[in-house]
């Protein structure tokens, strides 16, 4: 199961798509879908994240695998 995607709060997002999908569709899919947090407003900058472990990966690492990682934009 990805990590965040058991957390109650913020939005669902598929990593295939970059679309924002329900809940229970996260849930059926915990591998390519990521539960988002408010996230900090601070931040700034592209990063990427992957949908399976939920850890923030390179930019190589985002190429290769474009159905399993989430491209976030800071503000």
């Amino acid at each position: 199961m990805a990590r965040g995607s058991s957390r109650s709060g913020g939005r669902a997002r598929s990593a295939i798509t970059g679309r924002y999908i329900s809940k229970a569709a996260a849930a059926r899919h915990p591998r390519t879908s990521v539960v988002e947090s408010g996230g900090s407003s601070k931040s700034s900058g592209t990063s990427s994240r992957s949908a399976i472990t939920g850890r923030y990966v390179t930019k190589g690492t985002a190429r290769r695998h474009p159905n399993t990682t989430i491209t976030e934009n800071g503000s």
